[in-house]
């Protein structure tokens, strides 16, 4: 018993700066390094990032659209699973872009 506390493991548990939403929209990753362009599907969506359900990882610029309108961020990729997911982390938004996620997030909230 002694050893188990001269060792102690530390966990490190994951916390969100703010809360996702499911969110379903087609979106394009691309690769700025190699232009390479793909087709993609958004899972959900935050102020801060989105999941998306991808065939490939790659460092990415992030275009979403849905209902008309096209939202377009300057991304990175957080984490990626086994199974094809990736967690995209919105590192530049530009101001117009900007009011666009706010207002698809205001009718998540609303829901």
């Amino acid at each position: 018993m002694a050893d188990k506390l001269q060792n102690p493991v530390t966990v490190r548990v994951e916390r969100r700066r703010t809360r996702r939403y499911p969110f379903v929209a087609s979106t394009e990753l691309v690769d700025v390094q190699s232009d390479l362009h793909l087709q993609e599907r958004v899972t959900d969506l935050s102020l801060y990032g989105c999941g998306v359900a991808a065939s490939k990882r790659l460092p990415v610029g992030t275009r979403i659209a849905n209902k008309g309108k096209t939202f377009s961020a300057v991304g990175k990729v957080a984490y990626a699973t086994a199974d094809g997911n990736m967690g995209i982390v919105f590192a530049l938004i530009e101001p117009n872009d900007q009011m666009i996620l706010e207002k698809w997030i205001s009718e998540l909230r609303d829901r």
